[in-house]
């Protein structure tokens, strides 16, 4: 049987990604996207409830959140799911969940292509 590991979110960047360089030369970036569940609850008051998800692009994709993403940016970011297990400096076992972005989408108005709801893919590189 086959399986599917497939995350798919809007919502607006906390920070500005963060853009590095591996030993081999491979571009990452990373950066925190907030989505933001609302409903009205049975006694009529307003609710809202805030997720939040590591992000990381690599390679082009990374180069380009660089470029174009910054805070307080309203994107939807596709791609798989993953679990980071590491022991921390005290001996504990810490788990962390991130999003391998393989599509990003701007859903501002980008300054630099002057147009709405752009498509990574359309741009210029």
């Amino acid at each position: 049987m086959a399986s599917l590991n497939r995350a798919m979110l809007i919502g607006y960047v906390g920070i500005d990604p963060e853009v590095r360089q591996t030993s081999n030369g491979s571009a990452v970036a990373n950066f925190s996207l907030a989505t933001t569940d609302r409903w009205t609850d049975k006694d009529g008051k307003k609710r809202s409830q805030t997720e939040w998800h590591r992000v990381v692009a690599w390679g082009r994709l990374a180069k380009i959140c660089g470029e174009y993403v910054s805070k307080g940016s309203q994107v939807h970011v596709e791609g798989r799911i993953r679990t980071n297990e590491w022991e921390d400096g005290d001996g504990n076992k810490r788990k962390t969940k991130e999003i391998i972005a393989q599509r990003l989408q701007l859903l501002d108005k980008s300054e630099a292509s002057g147009r709405a709801n752009t498509d990574m893919d359309d741009l210029p590189f």
